[in-house]
């Protein structure tokens, strides 16, 4: 059954859904983009996601083509018409199209298009099985706080993790110090502790991931932000990843090294069920 998807206002059939090969976010990946969680038929963490939205935009000086009651509506209507009930919500926005120049014009008309992708039937059996990662170097540019289209070293290392039959790549930097993974923020345990680096320019603001560090301190779980290596993840007692439409899943494996006892640790069970829970209750 084809989806509908929106185009600059309209909604059609996915096969009918066209955009310029002048477009820029083609030419150039001069674009951003948001992913949104649904659960229950409802959007997960809306004003974070539009908080963000806001910021990408600023960044990359692209004015801002929708209001929020314009994205709220349309995400909404999209979620509707394809009967998505747990998966996500897809946005981009490009700075638009015309001929290929990199200094860009002025008064270009920003392309935007948004399309849903249900939850794969077995997301959430990897909450019980735990996933494996694979480590990568980091290649990515200097700017990975902005949600930009441009993610070919993400690319590139969740191929190496696939080829090696894992799960998702984990991140190293040039320093030797984890940063997140390909499409996911990571967490690590060690004793009562959680671990994840601290937000700058080197990794994504991820919305589940803040959503994780507020949620701890209202729990009083004590949530530490700093740099770690591979070194001490290898020996970490439990180690966890989150996105916008998995959650949180427990990592069992990296590099074919066992993380703690294997299985799904109680950290990683406690957080999940608030999360879920967080998740269920502030959906809109």
């Amino acid at each position: 059954m084809k989806r509908t998807v929106y185009l600059n206002g309209e909604y059609l059939p996915e096969d009918e859904a066209k955009i310029s090969i002048f477009d820029r976010g083609i030419l150039f990946g001069d674009a951003i983009y948001e992913v949104g969680g649904v659960i229950d038929g409802k959007i997960i963490s809306f004003e974070s996601h539009m908080a963000r939205y806001h910021r990408s935009l600023a960044e990359l000086q692209i004015p801002e083509p929708l209001s929020e009651d314009e994205v709220l509506a349309a995400f909404r209507k999209l979620i509707e018409l394809n009967n998505i009930n747990e998966g996500l919500v897809y946005m981009e926005i490009t700075r638009g199209a015309a001929d290929r120049d990199f200094v860009w014009q002025e008064g270009l008309k920003p392309t935007v298009f948004m399309f849903t992708q249900p939850k794969p039937d077995d997301e959430n059996h990897k909450v019980k099985t735990g996933v494996t990662l694979k480590s990568a170097e980091d290649i990515r540019w200097a700017r990975r706080d902005i949600k930009s289209v441009n993610l070919l070293g993400q690319i590139l290392a969740k191929k190496i993790a696939s080829d090696a039959g894992a799960y998702e790549a984990l991140m190293i930097d040039s320093d030797g110090f984890v940063t997140e993974c390909g499409s996911m923020s990571f967490f690590m345990v060690r004793g009562d502790q959680i671990l994840t680096r601290p937000l700058n320019n080197n990794i994504l603001s991820g919305i589940t991931r803040k959503s994780i560090i507020a949620l701890c301190q209202q729990h009083d779980i004590t949530l530490i932000e700093r740099k770690f290596t591979l070194d001490e993840v290898l020996q970490a007692d439990e180690a966890m990843v989150s996105g916008a439409s998995s959650y949180v899943f427990p990592v069992t494996e990296i590099d074919g090294q066992t993380i703690g006892s294997g299985n799904p640790g109680p950290w990683f069970q406690r957080l999940y069920d608030i999360y879920v829970n967080f998740a269920r209750t502030g959906a809109i």
